[in-house]
């Protein structure tokens, strides 16, 4: 089972990954580009917006795949349950057939 930090850390770097893609600041919805205010405090203000909206992405990206995997989970679970009864049952289906098998 994935620790969360690493499933924080995969979905950091599918994000990272989609960052990485040639496009421009403003391609990504909610990310705006700062290189265009002058003054510092104004660039300062919009960088942390950028980071707040990236944090509250990649939070929602974690949430998002930790559902996934907890549904796979017990998806896998519930195969793992019907392969085992299914096995029980080919056993006992041999089982009843070599006594016929020996007459």
């Amino acid at each position: 089972m994935l620790s969360s930090a690493s499933s924080l850390f995969a979905g950091a770097a599918m994000l990272l990954a989609a960052l990485a893609l040639p496009a421009a600041a403003q391609d990504i919805r909610g990310l705006e580009a700062c290189t265009a205010e002058k003054q510092m405090e104004r660039r300062t203000g919009c960088l942390q917006a950028n980071v707040e909206f990236l944090q509250q992405a990649l939070a929602k990206l974690a949430r998002e795949t930790n559902a996934k995997l907890a549904a796979v989970q017990t998806e896998i679970a519930a195969l793992k349950e019907a392969l085992a009864k299914l096995d029980g049952e080919l056993a006992q289906m041999r089982a009843k057939a070599a006594p016929a098998s020996k007459k």
